[in-house]
Formats: C-alpha cells, sequence, structure tokens
C-alpha cells in the first residue's frame, strides 16, 4: 500500500489518526503548521502553515518525495477554530472568517485536487477522508458562522467530489463529529457551560480522538467503494438526521 497523508496531525484528532493508522502498518506522513521535533520511529511531519495559499502545493510536493511518488489516501484534519464576535471590528471579523475559511476550506480544496489528478494521471485507486463537524448540519454559536460555513462547504465539496470521480476508483467520505476531547475544543466547552453541555449529549460525554481516528481508518483502508460520497455522525445522538 502507498502511503497516507494526514493533516493536522500534531495533537487530538489527527495525531490519534496517524498513530492508529501507523500501528496497523500503513505508511503514514503527517503535517503540521509549525515544525515539530522529530521522535525517533515516528511517523515524517511536514511543516506548512495553511495560512499561505501557497504551503499546500509544498506540502502536496514534500510529501510525495517521501512517499516516493504514491500517495493512496489524504485526511483532511487540519483546522481553525477561534471565535469571532459580531462586535468585532468590520475588519477584525472579515480577516478571521477569511482566515477560518482558508484553513479549514480552502486548503481542503487544494489538497483534494492536487491528489485527484495525481490519482487521474497515474491511473490508480485514491481515497480522500474529510474531517468536517456536526456544525455543517446544526450550526454552531454565534461566535462560529465562519466555521460552520467552511465545514458545511467541506461536506459539500466531499460529496461533489464523490460522485464526480467515483467511475475513477477515487472514492470520498467525510465525518460530521460532535464535541470531541481535544485540546481545539478546551476553550469552546468552558465557553459553552463545560460539564452543563453535556446534557445537550444523550450519551453523557464527548467522543475521543481515538473513536474518530477509528472512524477515519476504516475510511481511508476498508470501508467499500459503496459507501463513497457517505457522511458518518459521530457526535453521541446529540444530532441525529
Amino acid at each position: 500500500m502507498g502511503h497516507i497523508l494526514v493533516t493536522g496531525s500534531s495533537r487530538g484528532i489527527g495525531k490519534a489518526a496517524l498513530e492508529s493508522l501507523a500501528a496497523k502498518g500503513v505508511p503514514v506522513i503527517g503535517h503540521a503548521s509549525r515544525p515539530q521535533p522529530a521522535a525517533p520511529g515516528a511517523p515524517p511531519i511536514i511543516a506548512a502553515d495553511f495560512g499561505d495559499p501557497l504551503a499546500v502545493q509544498s506540502l502536496w510536493e514534500a510529501a510525495l518525495e517521501l512517499a516516493g511518488g504514491k500517495i493512496d489516501a489524504v485526511v483532511n484534519n487540519a483546522g481553525r477554530f477561534e471565535a469571532n464576535r459580531l462586535d468585532r471590528s468590520d475588519i477584525e471579523w472579515l480577516d478571521a472568517w477569511e482566515d477560518t475559511l482558508r484553513v479549514n476550506l480552502t486548503a481542503a480544496a487544494q489538497l483534494s485536487r492536487l491528489a485527484v489528478l495525481h490519482w487521474q494521471a497515474r491511473g490508480f485507486a485514491g481515497r480522500l477522508v474529510h474531517v468536517a463537524s456536526r456544525a455543517a448540519y446544526r450550526g454552531d454559536s454565534p461566535a462560529h458562522w465562519h466555521y460552520a460555513a467552511a465545514k458545511g462547504g467541506m461536506v459539500a465539496m466531499h460529496k461533489t467530489i464523490a460522485r464526480a470521480y467515483a467511475a475513477d476508483g477515487i472514492l470520498s467520505f467525510a465525518i460530521t463529529p460532535g464535541f470531541t476531547d481535544t485540546s481545539m475544543a478546551d476553550d469552546y466547552l468552558a465557553s459553552r457551560g463545560g460539564p452543563g453541555l453535556l446534557a445537550d449529549i444523550p450519551l453523557g460525554r464527548v467522543a475521543t480522538p481515538d473513536e474518530i481516528a477509528a472512524i477515519i481508518a476504516f475510511c481511508a483502508l476498508d470501508a467499500p467503494p459503496s459507501m463513497t460520497g457517505a457522511v458518518i455522525d459521530a457526535n453521541g445522538a446529540s444530532f441525529v438526521r
């Protein structure tokens, strides 16, 4: 099997996914926004700041070189989650909107495009796994319009890719977690009442990164082709479609 590239793999869901895939003997390449110390025996991590429009191309080229010219799957997990209050100045609000859309959606679109072109040019199948959010369907807080919009766009992009390229053997899957116990969500959980938030989750707890990583690994490796286009919810029944 060729390599799998996992973005946003320095912590949380991405780190758990990288470790889960590596434990299965899959050659993996990670990504972080900043350089990371190299751990002996750990998968390589490529630094690329998705706030820079040129960073995705650099990441892809570096990953292809490490992979010997063949990447079989890409996990679009990198994300930014920062509050953007309506009462900020116009330029602050717009900057935060555009920064979040660039990191959470546009970078994923760029990477997906490069992967699809790679698979088409070489005539072999590939898989995309997009880590979206429950917010794509349920929405989010008043300070997170941009996050919900980006994740909604990711789901629409995923469905388009699945329909457009299934005949080429290019498959696309999306996962929409609810609250997950990651450092990215800590501030949000606190702002929404902390433990009180659990009252909205029938399961009684938030998801763990390992749970979402298990779904990512299934989609990247084992999900049957007929599942392409699927969106898999993982929110403790806090939003049931």
